[in-house]
Formats: structure tokens, C-alpha cells, sequence
């Protein structure tokens, strides 16, 4: 469920109205939703702190339930709802009762890996003989290119899916028509009123499908079309005597894509989470395993740990190494090679850390002194020539959260192009803004959604989509930060902080985009410890309440920013202290610890 922007502020939490990093801190739960809460504890026995939660996110009492046990058979739309599917899923039928060699084209990111994965999976345990595609970030850019289809068609394709790309890219897919390849599309990013000429083309983005899905990441997309034809191929008999394959146990794979992509957990979308984290659970799959191990995941993955600790791993290869490395990891079934591919992608995501860091501290500076000459700027974009083009998307993400603002990073390129990157705020649409700047000449190709975006321009334009942005995002944004307030749900002291309070909390889970975590408040808590850890510039802390309990924390990255600066300062004083918690299982025991998010001084 989505939160909505309140029409005027509530009344500052603990009387917090500039935290460490300028934010007013409010309740969450306002008060209508605390009558509702109360009648969620009364009515379903559950504990008070778990009913403020939902009550605070817009769960009603008669909703309580399915909230809390979300099926998939409950939620699962007929796949035909989506405009094309039917049209699609019988096309590729066609491909499996024949054998056909299906070239799978996807994209570079976690989304595109998973999605790629799901496919070739499904087809290879059908029988059907398949070649997968990831162009490399540098060489070929974003979705599919003419020289890459027809060198598919030169391994013997006969039939073309994209997945998670593929809806604005007329030219190439006409070029795959041309050749005698037919042509699915299989995509979630926001589409163009002009569409490619294709057999098909599911997109729940596309302007003319009222399925009401466009919250889905690619993957979820496929997981519905696999759902569609599977229940084709039966109708015409294809299972007779065969082993169907088993969709249920590919919904990892759905699960890492929807958390990693940042869509809505929303809806169905927390149905594939909830039930791909139990599949994730079991370890079947060699090459996820491996990863959890090469990233030091010894207990139970959860949905924070894929978007934090899984899905960059798989990203490096596509940032800055092979882009296929991602998909070939999920798809293997052989432990040696999955270890060895694991090894790689952690690797490469050091490597990425180390390149990130210098990048973003020179897009910092950047951003300051654009900021200097004009402070109410609504975005930031930033550009270098020493930028990786892998590493844009992270710089803009880092921008974004530093400035609290939208937020482009482009790399310049020899040839006189600037590759760029978006990333947005909630209530602010960057993926629109960059089909505008398409539509008006601005850009030479971009596309993407509410969130995140990719566009290529001239470098010579760059001025031009700036005041383009800028006018554009304007009035959005500004609505924006008029509401950017820190939402805390309740107060907690450090002897209360314990297991039990985590494992009640999760179920209301999982948390990320649309669905936030729970933020508890520990005030007036004595700061005894604030140190540097690790390489990532992490601040590690020790907070003791008034009964001399005590509760570690971490604030990630926050090592000379704000947050780290006024942790530091605030050595043996109290402080207001506001995060999420976890729970440490390390070496058997557990204890509860606090993912700091901001701190303010006691008034």
C-alpha cells in the first residue's frame, strides 16, 4: 500500500523539526489511523506495535488477514488481462511444439538477468534449445541493436523475446522482421505512443493496457506470460507425458528482481516476495547459494539482503565486467561453476565499490557548488569524462539521497554523447520526463520508469535537457520536498528493542518501495561509542537507555556526511536516535541492532 502526501504537516515528533540531515520527523500513524489500529489489535489478537504498523499503512481491519498472508493464488490475475498475452503466449507455444531456437534478449540489470533466467529455465526444462543475449553496457548500450539480432539469427533463431527492453526499439526489432525473425516483447518501462511492429508485445506500461499491473517489474511479467503459456501448452496437449515445469520454484528469481528493480511492494507484488524468499530459503538453487555465500549470508535471506548484499553482485558483472555473468549464475546447475561465477561477481562489485567511491565524492562536489549558484535547483545532474558509464546509476542514487532531490549522473563520451542515469524521490516522475525530452529532440534515446531512467544525449545538449529538467520537475518537486518529512512509527528504549518485537514486525512484511520499514525512535539514548568501520565509510554505534540497557547500530555510508558528523559529535551526550531494526544471529545467539537512518538533538 502507498503512502500519500499529506496536505499539511502533522506536529513534529518529539518537537523534531531539523534533524541531522534537515528533516522533520512525524508520526507515521496519524491519529484516525491510531483508532484503527487499536480495533486491528482488539480484533486479530496481535501485538500493538505490529497493528500501529499496518494501521499506519493504510491496512483496514477486515484487510488485516490477506495483508498478513498474502497468496499468490489470491492475488494472481488472469495473465490475459495484460493486451497482447494471449497473442504472445501462443506464438511461443508454437516455438516449444517445434522445437524452435529461441534467442532471448535481455537487459544488463537484475531485472533483465532474472527475467532472461526465468525463460531460458522454462525452456530448457521443455526440451527447447535457447541462446541468451546481454549486450555490454559500453559497446552496445541499452536493448536490443541490429548487429546483435542478426548475429542471433546467424546462431539459428527463429523466434526473438526481449525481456525487460525491447518496447521503444522500432528500428532494431523492424530489422529482426526483416530477417525472418519473429518478434516478443516482454517489458515493464514506460512506452512511447509509437510501438515496434511485433507478433507481440506485453507491457502492462504500454498506453492502451488496463490490467492495472504497471507496478511490476520485468520479471513479474514473465512470470505471468510463463503462466499464460504453460496453461497453452497444456490445452494443446504438450504435457502429455511430460513432466510440467515447476513455476513455483522460479519465484526466487521473481523475488531478487522485484526487491533489486525498487518497484512498489504492493499487491502481487509482495505475494512474489513473501513466497520467492521462503523459495530462496531452501537453496535450490546452486547459483543463488553460492552467492549468498560469497557475500558471507550464512542464516536466512531477507528482502533487505537482496537488495543490499545480492542483487550489486549481480549487477558488477553488467556495470563493470561480462553482463551475461548475472543470468549464467542463475541458470547454472553445476555447484563448481556456480562457486567460480559467485567468485567473480564479488569480485567485481570490490572493484565497483572502489570505483563508486571516488566517483561519488566528485559528483558531490559538483552538486554543492550547483547548488551555491542556484539552491532551489529541483535536480542535480552531474558529468564527468572519468565516470564508468556502469557506475552513473549509483552515482545519481547517491546524489539523490545526498541532496534529497531528483538526480542525473551522465558519463562523456569520445564520441561526443553523454550517457546518463536518473534516479528520483517518491511522488516525482523522472521516467516521463525523459520520454519528453526523447519526444522533443532533447535526447537521442531514454526511457525508464517513476523511479529510475537511462538516456543517452549529445554532450552539446547538455544545458538544453537541464533547463528541460529543471521546468519539467519544477512543481513536482516542490511538492515534494514540501512533504519530505521523516515518518517514525514509534518509540523504543534499548532493553525493549528485543527479538521477539522483529519476528512480530516481519509479518507485516516485506518491506521496500511503497511498503516502508518500520522506523522506532530510541530518545534521549546516550551515544558511548561512534567509530568508523569497514571500507564503505559505515559508522558503527553503541546507545545506552536510562536503565543502563544497551543496543549497537550502523549508519551505512554515513562516515563524514551529516548523519556520521553529528554521531561523532554527540559522543557520551543523549541523542534522539531513529532507524530500523535486525536481528544479529552471529555465532548462535540474538540480539537486536539499529539500522540508523537520522538523529536529532533533544530540544
Amino acid at each position: 500500500m502507498t503512502e500519500s502526501a499529506p496536505l499539511h504537516l502533522p506536529r513534529p515528533f518529539l518537537g523534531v523539526t531539523r534533524s541531522a540531515l534537515g528533516r522533520t520527523w512525524v508520526e507515521r500513524c496519524t491519529a484516525a489511523q491510531g483508532s484503527i489500529a487499536l480495533a486491528i489489535a482488539q480484533t486479530h489478537g496481535l501485538a500493538d506495535v505490529l497493528a500501529r504498523v499496518l494501521a499506519g499503512r493504510g491496512v483496514g481491519i477486515h484487510e488485516t488477514e490477506g495483508f498478513l498472508n498474502p497468496r499468490l493464488r489470491d492475488l494472481m490475475p488472469d495473465p490475459h488481462v495484460l493486451t497482447d498475452m494471449e497473442a504472445a503466449a501462443a506464438r511461443l507455444a508454437d516455438s516449444v511444439i517445434r522445437t524452435e531456437k529461441v534467442a532471448i534478449f535481455g537487459d544488463y540489470d537484475v531485472d533483465g538477468a532474472c527475467s532472461a533466467a526465468l525463460l531460458a529455465e522454462y525452456l530448457r526444462a521443455c526440451g527447447v534449445p535457447y541462446l541468451i543475449h546481454i549486450p555490454d553496457r559500453i559497446t552496445e548500450g541499452y536493448g536490443p541493436n541490429v548487429d546483435a539480432i542478426r548475429g542471433l539469427r546467424e546462431q539459428g533463431a527463429d523466434i526473438l523475446v526481449t525481456v525487460d527492453c525491447g518496447t521503444s526499439s522500432l528500428v532494431p526489432l523492424a530489422e529482426a522482421t526483416k530477417i525472418g525473425l519473429d518478434a516478443l516483447v516482454l517489458d515493464h518501462h514506460q512506452a512511447p505512443s509509437e510501438l515496434p511492429e511485433v507478433v507481440a508485445l506485453v507491457n502492462p506500461n504500454r498506453q492502451d493496457d488496463l490490467s492495472g499491473l504497471g507496478h511490476l517489474c520485468a520479471a513479474g511479467v514473465v512470470f505471468l506470460f510463463l503462466v499464460a503459456l504453460n496453461r497453452t501448452l497444456r490445452a494443446r496437449g504438450f504435457f502429455n507425458g511430460r513432466r510440467e515445469p515447476e513455476l513455483m520454484a522460479s519465484l526466487d528469481l521473481v523475488a531478487l528482481a522485484t526487491v533489486a528493480d525498487v518497484v512498489p511492494l504492493i499487491g502481487l507484488n509482495r505475494a512474489f516476495v513473501r513466497q520467492g524468499l521462503a523459495v530462496m530459503r531452501s537453496r535450490r538453487r546452486v547459483g543463488l547459494a553460492a552467492l549468498l555465500d560469497a557475500a558471507g549470508l550464512a542464516g536466512a535471506p531477507e528482502c533487505w539482503h537482496l537488495g543490499y548484499l545480492v542483487g550489486p553482485r549481480i549487477n558488477a558483472g553488467g556495470r563493470i565486467g561480462d553482463a551475461a555473468l548475472g543470468s549464467r549464475l542463475l541458470l547454472t546447475e553445476d555447484a563448481y561453476q556456480a562457486g567460480q561465477l559467485a567468485a567473480e561477481l564479488d569480485r567485481l562489485n570490490r572493484e565497483r565499490q572502489a570505483i563508486e567511491v571516488t566517483a561519488v565524492a566528485e559528483a558531490e562536489a559538483q552538486a554543492f557548488m550547483a547548488l551555491e549558484r542556484v539552491p532551489d535547483q529541483p535536480v542535480v545532474v552531474t558529468a564527468s569524462a572519468e565516470w564508468h558509464p556502469g557506475v552513473v546509476g549509483l552515482i545519481a542514487a547517491r546524489t539523490k539521497e545526498r541532496f534529497r532531490r531528483p538526480a542525473f549522473a551522465f558519463t562523456l563520451n569520445q564520441d561526443g554523447t553523454a550517457t546518463g542515469s536518473g534516479r528520483s524521490v517518491p511522488g516525482v516522475d523522472l521516467g516521463s520526463v525523459v520520454r519528453g525530452a526523447v519526444d522533443a529532440g532533447l535526447a537521442v534515446k531514454g526511457g525508464g520508469h517513476t523511479m529510475a531512467a537511462g538516456v543517452t544525449i549529445q554532450a552539446a545538449n547538455l544545458e538544453r535537457f537541464v533547463a528541460y529538467a529543471t521546468e519539467r520537475l519544477s512543481d513536482p518537486v516542490s511538492v515534494a520536498q514540501l512533504n519530505d518529512h521523516f515518518a517514525v512509527d514509534a518509540t523504543l528504549t534499548a532493553g525493549g528493542a528485543q527479538p521477539g518485537i522483529v519476528a512480530a514486525l516481519d509479518r507485516a512484511g516485506p518491506f521496500g518501495s511503497g511498503q516502508p520499514e518500520p522506523v522506532f525512535v530510541f530518545p534521549q539514548h546516550r551515544l558511548v561509542e561512534a567509530r568508523e568501520v569497514g571500507s564503505g565509510g559505515h559508522v558503527r554505534v553503541k546507545l545506552r537507555g536510562g536503565d543502563g540497557s544497551i543496543i549497537g547500530g550502523i549508519a551505512f555510508r554515513a562516515a563524514g556526511q551529516p548523519l556520521g558528523n553529528a554521531l561523532s559529535n554527540a559522543m557520551g551526550s543523549s541523542l534522539h536516535v531513529a532507524g530500523t531494526l535486525s536481528v544479529d544471529r552471529w555465532g548462535g545467539g540474538e540480539k537486536v541492532e539499529v539500522r540508523i537512518m537520522d538523529a536529532a538533538k533533544p530540544e
